[in-house]
């Protein structure tokens, strides 16, 4: 079967159409004729204000929460640089009181400091005498 000219614009969808290239906003899917479609005022719909008040509630809740999230961020390095500044230096008394216990072995001069200190028991010191239990 042979197609004429004229036959080919109607076999052809009409997006393909020179002619209806104008009218193409009103086609709904490929059709053999046009759909008319009622276009909607958005400026006169509610429903427009009601998701426009939605969106801008969503974008303030969000910027609050992307500050107080920065905020807890910047709160907790600092209390971790704090804490690590904290074993760093108890690291560093424990090294000093070991050091000064072994220091003491050879150079017992330095007990009544320790001891003063409670970091080595005294030889004033009394024993602790346990008392037996009475019935």
């Amino acid at each position: 079967m042979q197609l004429l000219p004229s036959k080919i614009k109607q076999v052809l969808p009409r997006r393909f159409c020179r002619k209806n290239r104008k009218n193409r906003k009103n086609t709904l899917d490929i059709r053999d004729r046009s759909a008319k479609v009622c276009p909607i005022d958005m400026k006169n719909n509610p429903l427009t204000s009601v998701l426009l008040g939605v969106l801008t509630v969503s974008t303030l809740a969000s910027v609050v929460l992307c500050g107080m999230f920065n905020h807890n961020v910047r709160h907790k390095n600092s209390l971790q640089h704090d804490a690590s500044v904290m074993i760093n230096n108890r690291n560093v008394m424990s090294a000093l009181v070991n050091d000064t216990l072994e220091y003491s072995k050879k150079n017992p001069d330095i007990d009544p400091i320790l001891e003063s200190l409670r970091l080595k028991p005294g030889k004033s010191a009394p024993a602790a005498t346990s008392k037996p239990a009475t019935k």
